[in-house]
């Protein structure tokens, strides 16, 4: 679960890379508005982002992603022991 979370978090970021070096500036914050609901992301969207921050930034959220998965596993398993040992 850890490993699906933090890969399907590492497949978004690089699917945000794509799109603002294919798009541009303003085809990405079209993009990233219509994506928000309309949130104005004109102010924050920043085009020259260096490639080692990206590669740290893939990263990061890859770790992050399998923390979470991992956690939201932890407390699944732990749920279904707790319930199994009610039933019998």
């Amino acid at each position: 679960m850890g490993f699906a979370t933090g890969l399907t978090g590492a497949l978004l970021y690089l699917g945000c890379m794509i799109v603002m070096l294919t798009a541009g500036k303003e085809g990405s914050i079209k993009f990233f508005n219509n994506l928000l609901h309309g949130l104005d992301t004109s102010n924050i969207i920043r085009m020259d982002v260096p490639l080692l921050e990206a590669f740290f930034g893939i990263i990061q959220t890859f770790i992050l992603g399998w923390l979470l998965g991992a956690c939201i596993a932890a407390i699944y398993n732990v749920q279904i022991k707790i319930k199994n040992r009610n039933v019998i």
